[in-house]
C-alpha cells in the first residue's frame, strides 16, 4: 500500500522557500536596531539573542508548523520588556509556565522531564526549551504532518513517542549536559544535530558577525531533519508495522502452536514484534521463536527471533544438527526438499519453497 504523505510533501515546499521563515533581532542593549524581512507580524515567538543552540531553533520550528504560530515573527532579544510583548517565549526568561506560554528550562527550579509532567512516559531526561514545547504541542504539531493519519490517535501516539526516544530527547539531552553513559569517551562525535547548528553561529572573529543570517539556516537545518524524521516513521516504520501486526493476527494459520510468524513480505520485523507482544501481553511461552519471509532471490528464510533487542541470544536456535550445513547435505540430514543453509550460530537458513522453511520451523519448534 503506498503511502500518500501530503502534508509532509507540502512542509518539504515550504522548506524550500527562501520566504518560510520571517523574523527580526531586538538586542537588549539596542532595541531600535533589528534586522528584519518582515516584522509586521502581529503574532510573536520570543526568544534569546546571542548564540543560538540547537533547542530554542528546534522550539521555534515546531510552534511555525502550528496554525497558530504559522504566521509569527521570532524576536530574538533578552530584554524583559519586549519578551512580555511576545505571544510565546521559549528558552529565555526563567520561568516556566505553559499557561501563560513561557517556556524556559534554565531556572536553578526546573528539573521537569517527560515523565515528571506525565508518568505514562518512561523518559526521565531534563528537558530543554525544545522539548518543552514538543511536550505540550507535539501531538499538534505530528497531526499538522500526517494528513489522513492524523484521524488515528494510536498512530499519531506512537510517532510522538518515537520522536521523543529518537529526535527530541537527544537535543535536551545535550542541551542540558547530560553525557550519554560514565567513563571516558573512546572518541568525539562532533556531527550531532546540535553540532551542526551550533556551527552555524558566527564565527567568535567575524567582522560583521550576523546572527539572524545564521539563525535562519539553523531553522531550514532543524526543520528538514525533523520532517525527514515524520516521513520516514510513516512511510517507512509504519508500513512495517502494519505488516508485522497482520502477520501476527494471522500466527495460528501458519501453525498450531501460534509461535512461528510469516510475513507477507520482507520488513524490519523485530522491534514491532517486541512491541506487539508486550502490548498484547504475550505470554513468555507463547512468545514468537521463528520468522518466515521471503528473501530477494525469492527463497523462504527461516530466522531466529533474538531472546531481547539488545541481544544475539536467540529464544530458540534452529536444530542444532543442521547448523553449518548446506545444500543437499542439509535436505539428506533432515529430510526436507529445497534446503540451502542453516548459519554455523543457527539464528538464520534457508530453503527454496515456503513450505520447506515452514517444516524447519516446525521442527526446531520441536527439537529439545
Amino acid at each position: 500500500m503506498k503511502i500518500v504523505f501530503t502534508a509532509f510533501n507540502t512542509t518539504k515546499r515550504l522548506l524550500k522557500s527562501p520566504n518560510l521563515f520571517t523574523f527580526f533581532t531586538l538586542p537588549a542593549e539596542k532595541p531600535s536596531t533589528m534586522s528584519s524581512e518582515n516584522n509586521s507580524s502581529a503574532v510573536k515567538i520570543g526568544t534569546h539573542n546571542g548564540t543560538f543552540h540547537c533547542d530554542e531553533v528546534v522550539a521555534c520550528f515546531l510552534l511555525r508548523l502550528l496554525k497558530e504560530f504559522n504566521e509569527a515573527s521570532i524576536v530574538r532579544t533578552r530584554d524583559p520588556k519586549l519578551l512580555a510583548e511576545c505571544d510565546i517565549v521559549v528558552d529565555v526568561g526563567g520561568e516556566f509556565n505553559a499557561e501563560k506560554k513561557l517556556f524556559d528550562h534554565h531556572q536553578r527550579s526546573f528539573n521537569e522531564s517527560m515523565n515528571s509532567l506525565n508518568s505514562d512516559y518512561k523518559w526521565t531526561t531534563k528537558l530543554s526549551s525544545a522539548g518543552l514545547i514538543y511536550y505540550h504541542y507535539g501531538r499538534e504539531v505530528i497531526k499538522s504532518l500526517l494528513g489522513v493519519h492524523a484521524q488515528n490517535e494510536n498512530t499519531v501516539s506512537m510517532i510522538y513517542e518515537k520522536m521523543y526516544e529518537n529526535f527530541m530527547e537527544e537535543i535536551d539531552a545535550v542541551d542540558n549536559g547530560i553525557n550519554q553513559f560514565d567513563g571516558e569517551k573512546r572518541y568525539r562525535i562532533s556531527t550531532t544535530l546540535s553540532n551542526r547548528v551550533a556551527g552555524l553561529n558566527p564565527p567568535w572573529n567575524a567582522v560583521k558577525a550576523d546572527e539572524w543570517q545564521g539563525f535562519q539556516k539553523a531553522l531550514l537545518l532543524v526543520g528538514k531533519e525533523f520532517t525527514d524524521k515524520i516521513e520516514y516513521y510513516i512511510s517507512v516504520w509504519l508500513p512495517a508495522r502494519k505488516i508485522v501486526e497482520e502477520a501476527f493476527a494471522k500466527r495460528g494459520e501458519v501453525d498450531s502452536s501460534m509461535q512461528i510468524l510469516e510475513l507477507e513480505r520482507s520488513c524490519p520485523w523485530k522491534e514491532h514484534l517486541f512491541a506487539i507482544e508486550k502490548e498484547q501481553a504475550v505470554a513468555e511461552n507463547e512468545k514468537i521463536i521463528y520468522v518466515l519471509y521471503a528473501d530477494q532471490a525469492g527463497n523462504s528464510r527461516i530466522q531466529c527471533v533474538p531472546a531481547s533487542s539488545d541481544t544475539f541470544e536467540n529464544r530458540k536456535s534452529i536444530k542444532k544438527e543442521w547448523q553449518g550445513i548446506r545444500d543437499k547435505e542439509l535436505s539428506d540430514l533432515s529430510g526436507i526438499d529445497g534446503c540451502i543453509f542453516v548459519h554455523a550460530s543457527g539464528f538464520i537458513g534457508g530453503n527454496k519453497t515456503k513450505s520447506g522453511a515452514l517444516q524447519m520451523a516446525k521442527e526446531s519448534l520441536a527439537a529439545n
